[in-house]
């Protein structure tokens, strides 16, 4: 299949213009990192609005570590796909991935906003936004976790999803946007022509220099180690 976008910020531009009612609402984007936040940072300022990051981890399949058998938000939250028993995952094997999975937002929370509390999405348009959607999982754990905290209206944005993965993020969200939606749908990758991966070094950078982001952070050699994926 021939590659819908060139790049994530180019991705991101076609997001902005798909999602423009917003601007001059002061929305706040909260993207997923790592590679979201990439392009959170172009939707974020086309709108005029503020950058942060809403953190979620997906809980990986005991014999495939890329396919998501759920995901998990900072407060322990949990989604568990309907398939994650049929994938080989018993009891057992959830509760370690939850655990070890929950640390690392712990840990990468204290790395990309040392210095200050998250952004509050609390009466205001919160835009979750992911470079793509497969099964749902990371996504539904993200807004569920947005949802919690308040916002006048919650819109769930990606460029490119398989229309089952819209399906399952549609309850969970007002609103959802999506450029794209084809019938043959393996990875998110295959849509980018360029799809490079993006570290922690440059999550930081970017939240730094957001647009509406106030407070100062440590650089990332004050903040730790990058974190493993």
């Amino acid at each position: 299949m021939a590659r819908l976008f060139h790049s994530r910020v180019e991705a991101g531009a076609q997001l902005a213009r798909a999602l423009y009612a917003y601007r001059g609402r002061n929305p706040l984007v909260l993207a997923i990192p790592r590679g979201a936040v990439e392009m959170g940072a172009v939707v974020a300022e086309a709108l005029g609005g503020e950058l942060d990051v809403v953190l979620v981890r997906k809980l990986p399949a005991p014999s495939n570590p890329e396919f998501a058998l759920g995901a998990i938000d900072e407060s322990g939250w949990t989604y568990i796909a309907p398939h994650a028993r049929e994938a080989g995952a018993d009891t057992g094997y959830l509760a370690q991935a939850k655990a070890e999975q929950l640390a690392l937002l712990r840990t990468r929370r204290a790395l990309y906003t040392p210095a200050r509390a998250p952004a509050d999405p609390r009466g205001r348009v919160a835009i979750v936004i992911d470079d793509g959607i497969a099964t749902g999982a990371s996504m539904i754990a993200a807004l569920h976790a947005v949802r919690a905290k308040g916002p006048a209206r919650l819109v769930c944005a990606a460029p490119v999803a398989p229309q089952e993965g819209i399906e399952a993020v549609r309850p969970y969200a007002d609103e959802v946007v999506c450029l794209a939606t084809p019938p043959q749908f393996y990875a998110v990758a295959q849509f980018y022509a360029e799809f490079r991966q993006v570290d922690d070094t440059e999550v930081v950078k970017l939240l730094a220099r957001a647009p509406g982001v106030r407070g100062t952070r440590k650089t990332h050699s004050e903040a730790g180690e990058q974190i493993r994926d």
